[in-house]
């Protein structure tokens, strides 16, 4: 009884100001309520890489070319491309019907300096601009890339689904620099942010945009195809207790849950009213980032000699339960079950841990006792749990770590200090990648070894950089195969950042709610039956 009072009163609590007049007298089949990972304190997806961003953004947003289920680029604010000049000019057109939010049409311009801002922080973005001559705007509905030489990956590049994806954005946002997020949300995507509704820390509303008009062809797949909005609005409800998020999905006060807890899934899937799935086969890549422009790990040794105390099935279990079917290690630098995977170098994480050798080897290695300033998100139960095990592993084998627990939201926001720790910034925290963005050595963004070009942690390994050079180069898939090999090893010795292993996350929702797309959180095609 005490359980059930208390479940009550949190449902009151984390529910309050659900019931808004914009969705009474009978809107509610026209409103989707959403509980997101955590609240969308950032909004620009080209300032950060978190996924709620980019979930967000997405929303706001479109993109000249989306994936498909199999993975491959597909045209989507372009009607198409011509390739000539031996593979070294690409002309892309915008289709017909595209506007912004306030009511501009879609120019190529404002195109060319969206990519532009995009290219200068993203993985992927670098790499395509490294390869670019000219990029510009031939006439209001052509976007022309003059390349250096060949660069067959461009619409994967300008389609990348994972964080950060090239947004397009009006000219007068996009020449905004891309290291000073952005506030105002003014896209050409399916659904318009809604400011006045905003309530940070507790809401976030999005509006139809009754002017979007989709694709004519192809089928909705991922990022993909038709975006056809069957809601007027969707509400994302930040709620702060995990028993008050599922009490409310599960009497149906909100409609979707993204990322319910593993020891809350099997009352979820007890319940006839709720659907329980996995939505993308990619999984999640749970991951360890290291600042590496402050002691202690600036020193690649001390990097190295912790990998052998890291145990990823101790951090799976934790994360994702005891069941191995939700998981999987041990796991490198690349998405597992994909081609450039590869078992190369990872006995290190297999075997008995020995924290006396690996304490020895941390000391040998020069630790002078250095503050480790761990951030650990307390409203993120996955990211809480990593952050937990992998303090206790610092501590066991010497490092003396300083927990400072924080929202998530806090945590984005001083990851990007370059700040010494213990001057604001930081030394480590903890994340995960959609397995999508671990495919390859080029949309991989962790692998990164360009310092301060890169992303924060700011490693410099110009091995990484060569090989992934190589890779780019590369002439058929053997070739690629061998080079991912090296780079696993070499990325083993550098240590840009640790692998945990792969979980698979399950998303919930009511019965009524049908047509939700594989991969991350999409909100159209979505609907009511």
């Amino acid at each position: 009884m005490q359980r059930r009072q208390f479940l009550a009163s949190g449902l009151a609590t984390g529910l309050a100001g659900l019931a808004t007049p914009a969705i009474a007298a009978g809107a509610k089949a026209r409103v989707l309520r959403f509980v997101p990972q955590s609240d969308v304190t950032i909004l620009d997806p080209i300032w950060t890489t978190a996924y709620v961003t980019r979930n967000h953004g997405f929303m706001i947003f479109d993109t000249l070319y989306g994936i498909d289920n199999g993975y491959t680029a597909r045209p989507q604010m372009v009607a198409g491309h011509r390739v000539e000049a031996d593979g070294k000019q690409w002309s892309l057109t915008l289709r017909d019907g595209l506007k912004w939010h306030d009511g501009e049409k879609v120019l190529a311009r404002d195109c060319v300096a969206s990519i532009r801002r995009w290219g200068a922080r993203d993985a992927f973005g670098q790499t395509l601009l490294a390869y670019t001559d000219d990029l510009s705007a031939v006439d209001d509905k052509t976007i022309r890339f003059r390349l250096k030489h060949p660069f067959p990956l461009l619409p994967d590049a300008l389609g990348k689904p994972g964080s950060s994806f090239c947004a397009m954005m009006p000219e007068r946002l996009a020449k905004t620099s891309p290291f000073t997020a952005i506030t105002e949300m003014v896209g050409s995507g399916p659904f318009k942010w809604n400011a006045k509704e905003r309530v940070i820390g507790s809401r976030a509303v999005y509006d139809r945009n009754l002017a979007y008009v989709p694709r004519a062809d192809g089928v909705a797949q991922w990022t993909s195809g038709p975006k056809v909005a069957h809601f007027d609005r969707v509400e994302w409800h930040v709620i702060p207790d995990e028993s008050t998020k599922a009490n409310a999905l599960s009497t149906g006060e909100v409609d979707w849950w993204e990322n319910p807890t593993n020891d809350l899934l099997p009352l979820l899937e007890l319940n006839h009213h709720v659907t329980v799935r996995v939505t993308d086969p990619t999984g999640l890549i749970a991951c360890m980032r290291m600042n590496q422009l402050w002691p202690p790990f600036d020193n690649p040794a001390i990097r190295r000699a912790l990998l052998g105390a890291v145990n990823q099935r101790e951090v799976m279990i934790a994360v994702a339960g005891t069941d191995p079917k939700g998981w999987r290690v041990p796991v490198g630098i690349f998405c597992p079950g994909t081609p450039m995977a590869s078992m190369a170098g990872l006995s290190v994480f297999e075997g008995k841990r020995d924290d006396a050798k690996v304490a020895a080897e941390i000391k040998a290695a020069g630790y002078k006792g250095e503050k480790v300033v761990l951030l650990a998100p307390t409203d993120f139960p996955i990211l809480k749990a990593e952050a937990d095990v992998m303090a206790d592993t610092m501590r066991r084998v010497g490092l003396n770590v300083d927990y400072q627990a924080m929202d998530w939201g806090t945590v984005i926001q001083r990851r990007a200090q370059e700040r010494s720790p213990d001057k604001g910034g930081w030394s480590v925290f903890n994340t995960f990648w959609s397995g999508l963005d671990q495919f390859n050595p080029v949309g991989h963004v962790f692998l990164r070894g360009n310092g301060k070009q890169g992303m924060m942690g700011w490693p410099s390994a110009p091995k990484i950089e060569a090989l992934r050079q190589q890779w780019i180069e590369a002439p058929d898939l053997t070739a690629q195969k061998t080079l991912a090999v090296e780079l696993q090893r070499q990325a083993l010795r550098d240590v840009p950042y640790i692998p945990l292993g792969q979980f698979f996350p399950a998303t919930a929702y009511r019965k009524d709610i049908a047509d939700i797309l594989n991969g991350f959180v999409i909100f159209w095609n979505v609907r009511r039956v």
